[in-house]
Formats: C-alpha cells, structure tokens, sequence
C-alpha cells in the first residue's frame, strides 16, 4: 500500500499485475531528472484488481497522478470522478491525474501515443491498415487507426467472437472494420501499415512471410527486441515503429498532464528507455 511522505513530496507510479518488468520508472524518473523536478518520484505497486479499490483509497494530497497497465485500465474507471472521450472510446484508463480539489481524472494516452509515434515516423495518413490481434491493445490501435486511416481496417483474430468483437469496436469507433481469420494472417502485409498488438512470440512465425516492398510495421512490443517479425520487416526494408516508441510517447503524455510541465523531455526518456532494455 501507498506510504506517506512529507508534504512537499510529489509521487505518481504505475500499478499492474505483473508490474516488476515495467520500464515506466525509468522514463518518468528520467523526465524528472531532465526537468528539475528533484521532489518527485514515481515507483511500481504490484496491484491487481481486487487490491485496486484499497490502494487508491489510501492515496493522499502527495499523489499527482497513477499509470495504469494490465490488469487494471477497465477496473480503474468506477474508482474516477471523470474519465476523457479518448478513454471512454475504448472503455480503458491508462492514466490517472489526482487533481488538487481532491477528483481522480481518467485518461487514454495510449491513443493519442500511437498516433504520435507513427507520425515521428512520416506515417500521418494510411489508405488502409490491418491489425494482428483483437485484445485490448488492438481496441486503442482502432481508435488510433480512426484519426489516420481513410479507408477500411482488416483484423487477423482466431475466433468469430473475437471478430465480432473487434467489428462492435469498429461501428463504436467509426472505422470500417473486416475480419479475417488468424491462418490469413500473412495477407495483412499487404496493407501499407501492420499494427501488431499480439502478446510475445505470437507473430514469430509469420517473419518468413514478410515479402519485399512492405510499407510499415507498428509492433507494440520492447521486449525482447526486436521480435521477429520486426527483424524481417527491417531485412526486407519496411519502416518499423516499436513498442518503446509507443511507451515513451504515451508517457510523455503522463508526465505532462501529472507535472502540469508543457514538454516533457522526449529525447532524454527514450535514452533511459533504450538504455534499461539493453542492460536486461
């Protein structure tokens, strides 16, 4: 549980279930360090549903804000006083602002961080795209896919009632959505961008696949990196966009909106990244 620190403190962290091989210490820590801010920390708390509601009673007037991974960004929302249209459009809080009036304020910036990721990379606007995988992580890619893609977004999933899940998303969120099955899952290189969302070692066998002439590969993972179906898109010379990237751009977002600083320091929170991935 949270423990009490001098008033003058300032704390956040990330909660979830696992948590330990979390890299959001590192690069909140390291945009604190960046900006000054010498009485701030953000640690990790193991926390899993059922311990949700307890830990955020206890939190205190030190806590300016919480990060939020698996299991906890639906069972966070009836904790809040109010929640963003960018989290409610997937129905998952990844972010928490713990406001000085005492209101817990939910938000999404793991949309808005994929967006921004792809557009570091010159990918602003797609004709069509195609997303390998249906859980959570493939929700907030549509609703991304939503502000860049003009045209229609295929799903690769392993079951009608994750396709039909997946296509409830798509009328939700206003992207025409087609399913196809998980043995297909090769014809989504076709698409000019591929956002991978699948869990670690699921897409390893389709890196024989890849052809040349691919556009770009959105791949949420950073560890281990890089998978191997990244690997093989770089060999056949498609542009890569990976899970770091997305995990530095959403938390520049956190610190941002935790801080109340305008510009969090990018640069300085991908070398901490890049550098504590290497170290593993």
């Amino acid at each position: 549980m949270p423990t009490r620190v001098s008033e003058t403190h300032r704390r956040a962290a990330v909660l979830g279930s696992p948590i330990a091989h979390s890299l959001s210490p590192v690069l909140h820590r390291a945009a604190y360090a960046a900006l000054g801010l010498d009485d701030w920390s953000y640690d990790r708390f193991e926390v899993d549903e059922a311990a949700l509601p307890g830990f955020v009673t206890e939190l205190d007037e030190t806590w300016a804000g919480l990060s939020l991974t698996m299991p906890l960004k639906r069972a966070i929302i009836p904790l809040l006083d109010e929640i963003s249209d960018t989290a409610a459009s997937v129905e998952a809080v990844n972010t928490v602002v713990l406001r000085e009036d005492g209101r817990r304020v939910g938000d999404n910036t793991d949309i808005p961080g994929m967006i921004a990721a792809l557009g570091e990379r010159g990918v602003e606007k797609v004709e069509s795209a195609s997303v390998l995988g249906a859980g959570a992580t493939a929700s907030s890619a549509l609703a991304a896919l939503a502000r860049i893609c003009a045209g229609p977004v295929t799903a690769y999933v392993r079951s009608e009632a994750r396709a039909e899940e997946m296509r409830g998303w798509g009328e939700r969120l206003g992207v025409d959505v087609r399913t196809a099955d998980w043995e297909r899952a090769a014809e989504a290189f076709d698409a000019p961008l591929v956002v991978a969302t699948t869990p670690a070692g699921t897409t390893n066998a389709l890196a024989t696949a890849v052809p040349d002439g691919v556009g770009t590969l959105f791949d949420v993972l950073y560890d281990p990196w890089p998978t191997a179906l990244a690997a093989a898109w770089s060999e056949r010379g498609g542009k890569v966009v990976g899970g770091l990237d997305l995990l530095v751009h959403q938390a520049v977002l956190q610190v941002e909106q935790m801080t109340g600083v305008p510009k969090a320091p990018l640069a300085a929170m991908r070398a901490a990244g890049e550098q504590a991935l290497a170290a593993r």
